[in-house]
């Protein structure tokens, strides 16, 4: 058992019949009264995020997290299916567990979090920025960079995006897979 002195960004407890991740913490000692630690908790099954606080020097229970390396291979009408690099096992993903599988490619490398105790899959979370090939937008036009105005375009992956006027059909563009936002044009 820890004590709320041993909290930190990213641990993980047992809380409230759930697992819960902190995804920020505060200590708080005011001048009068006990001290105590306001934490904002994610909750890990439904993406839920609460605050709360925590008398200093309470018990916590920590969970033990492994994270891992593994490939996306395919997906059928339940599961995404992803590889293990080292041992080449597979095993089946849950979608409401990939932060992003919208933009899941053949061959894109993601981290796992497993639940260390019992092998469960606890989250899978892509790259922060995945490259996409643009399969339609309006046609570009040359030298209209001056202006931020975006336009909608279609990925190879089937996500509609904003791009800039000058991205046109074929270019490939860098994502942000957290906000579907356009960061660059990739040369290729």
């Amino acid at each position: 058992m820890a004590t709320t002195s041993d909290i930190k960004n990213g641990l993980v407890l047992n809380h409230n019949n759930g697992l819960w991740q902190i995804i920020e913490f505060l200590h708080v000692k005011p001048g009068k009264g006990a001290a105590f630690v306001r934490t904002k908790l994610k909750n890990l099954k439904t993406g839920k995020v609460v605050d709360h606080t925590f008398n200093a020097g309470v018990k916590i229970d920590p969970v033990r997290i492994e994270t891992r390396e593994y490939q996306y291979l395919y997906n059928d009408d339940q599961n995404f299916y992803f590889m293990n690099l080292e041992s080449f096992e597979q095993i089946p993903v849950e979608e409401h567990v990939i932060n992003a599988p919208e933009f899941l490619k053949d061959g894109l490398i993601c981290q796992l979090q497993f639940h260390a105790d019992e092998e469960r899959v606890l989250s899978c979370d892509l790259p922060t920025h995945v490259e996409a090939e643009i399969t339609y937008t309006e046609p570009g036009i040359k030298g209209d960079t001056a202006t931020n105005t975006l336009k909608p375009a279609t990925t190879d992956t089937g996500v509609e995006i904003r791009v800039p006027l000058f991205i046109d059909i074929g270019d490939f563009v860098k994502v942000d897979t957290r906000n579907k936002e356009y960061v660059e044009r990739v040369k290729k």
